[in-house]
């Protein structure tokens, strides 16, 4: 776990030191509006807990941050009626991440909303897969 640096506008809002439009809390997470949002209900959750990314999360707090989740998930599909809903999580600024303390978003999707996937998918080499699929293995243990 990092520790919590002066500046993480997040570590703010759980302390109270900045103003959010919290929709849940409990001990471990804090889910709140997104002041910056992709669309209409954009959220957040966020862990108590100061970690920059996934790699630095404790257990505890990625399990927190998915029971939040899926306590808020179908909050936003009875509230908004959307169409889907898109969970995304970035960690580093390679894969898009812009606050540095690990966070989820939420983001109710209605068709023809103007949001675009991000990348297009091309077919892989099976024989790249598997040599791939292999070192994750063995990084497991």
């Amino acid at each position: 776990m990092s520790q919590e640096p002066a500046d993480c506008i997040f570590c703010d809002i759980i302390n109270g030191d900045a103003p959010s439009t919290t929709i849940y809390s409990d001990d471990l997470v804090v889910s709140f509006m997104d002041i910056f949002p992709w669309g209409k209900g954009h959220c957040l959750v966020v862990p108590k807990e100061h970690a920059v990314t996934i790699f630095e999360l404790s257990l505890e707090g990625a399990e927190a941050v998915m029971r939040a989740v899926h306590k808020i998930a179908p909050a936003l599909k009875k509230a908004l009626e959307p169409d889907g809903l898109n969970l995304f999580q970035a960690n580093g600024r390679a894969a898009w991440q812009s606050v540095d303390h690990f966070h989820m978003h939420l983001v109710p999707r209605w068709e023809n909303d103007g949001l675009r996937p991000p990348g297009t998918p091309t077919p892989a080499d099976g024989a790249a897969l598997s040599d791939i699929g292999e070192k994750i293995k063995s990084a497991l243990g």
